[in-house]
């Protein structure tokens, strides 16, 4: 019988706990998130035939999210600035790492930037300092190439350009 004593004794505990009675405990929200808004960047709009940096709240901080921002701006009038893009649409990038020659180490790397713009008509040298001085606010693009496609030909390439090369006035 002392076993039988024993055993519903340690019932008895385990069901007391630890002696502390729950309380009525209301569950009212969730668990407390820090959210943490997109990061803001800028582009390169126009203020009549000056480019103007102007600040973006964007996806990311690549320049993928930074050309998609600059071509979104096409559909709205940004504080009087606007864009010598209209009637073209983003179509992506391609980064290529430049190869360092065997006898020559040159420092740092840097990277040509292709990007792809799909549209007809005439993409003008402002919508080309555009998209190249845009592009050019990560160090690591030493040149931009632009490649337009098109729905019913073959893809032609507009040139390779820096932002300095290109010329253009900068407020």
């Amino acid at each position: 019988m002392s076993l039988a004593r024993a055993t519903a004794g340690l019932l008895l505990l385990a069901a007391a706990g630890c002696g502390i009675t729950p309380t009525g405990v209301v569950d009212v929200a969730g668990p407390p998130v820090v959210r943490i808004p997109p990061p803001s960047k800028t582009i390169y709009l126009l203020r009549e035939t000056r480019l103007v940096k102007q600040a973006v709240n964007v996806e990311n901080d690549t320049v993928d999210s930074l050309l998609t921002a600059l071509f979104q701006a096409n559909n709205r009038e940004l504080f009087g600035l606007q864009t010598a893009l209209r009637g073209f649409a983003y179509e992506g990038v391609q980064d290529s790492l430049d190869s360092v020659p065997r006898d020559e180490v040159r420092l740092p790397r840097t990277s040509k930037l292709t990007v792809y713009v799909m549209g007809e008509g005439r993409l003008s040298r402002l919508g080309k300092a555009q998209i190249v001085c845009t592009a050019q606010q990560d160090a690591a693009f030493k040149q931009v190439k632009i490649i337009r496609q098109f729905s019913h030909r073959a893809p032609r390439e507009e040139g390779a350009y820096t932002c300095e090369n290109l010329n253009p006035v900068r407020e």
